[in-house]
């Protein structure tokens, strides 16, 4: 193995193994050399444009850190955002991820994902960044989930909702009005205030 690729390999292991195309072209890297790699077995295509190291990668939360990846403009929501939370027992069957109306959604086929669209405003709302091993997620903080949860009712289930919202406010701490502001931008206010009023 030459120089250049033990180089190559040692910047993936940086990235807890798993870097795009463009971040490995951005530390350096040419087309050449992912080829001489990808020959040798030592790195291994995911999906377009995703690379890994063929030994497994060592980040916690892989399939988020993909999708961070595949799709930037992304925002983790829903069942997923609040697994990310540990805000529910549900374990989810794909990746939810948000993107405004009228944004192109990219083709992904690692991992399973689902995207949902939602209105600018509501879109914009809650987003918090966070990193996992040196890779930027965006996720909706707990509050704004819940209101999500409540919007998407009928695609998740209203007994994830109601079990979300009553884990946020008596384990995670999440206060009342703040679950409102965000239900207000949801437009689902009315749909939520009595069942808060019933833990308070």
């Amino acid at each position: 193995m030459g120089n250049r690729e033990t180089e190559l390999i040692n910047f993936l292991k940086r990235k807890s193994g798993l870097a795009s195309y463009a971040e490995i072209k951005e530390a350096g890297f040419n087309k050449a050399l992912l080829k001489v790699s990808l020959n040798s077995g030592r790195i291994q295509k995911v999906d377009r444009a995703l690379y890994e190291l063929s030994e497994g990668i060592s980040v916690s939360n892989p399939d988020l850190v993909a999708i961070s990846i595949k799709a930037p403009k992304g925002v983790v929501c829903l069942v997923s955002a609040l697994a990310f939370h540990g805000a529910t027992t549900e374990i989810p069957q794909f990746v939810a991820i948000a993107i405004p109306r009228g944004a192109h959604a990219n083709k992904i086929k690692y991992p399973p994902v689902k995207f949902y669209r939602f209105a600018s405003k509501a879109w914009e709302a809650g987003i918090e960044e966070h990193k996992i091993e040196g890779h930027k997620i965006k996720v909706y903080n707990l509050a704004k989930t819940i209101a999500d949860c409540f919007k998407f009712r009928n695609k998740i289930g209203m007994d994830v909702a109601r079990e979300a919202l009553k884990v946020a406010i008596t384990e995670k701490k999440i206060l009342p009005k703040d679950i409102m502001k965000y239900a207000k931008i949801c437009r689902i206010d009315s749909i939520i205030k009595p069942i808060l009023e019933t833990m308070i």
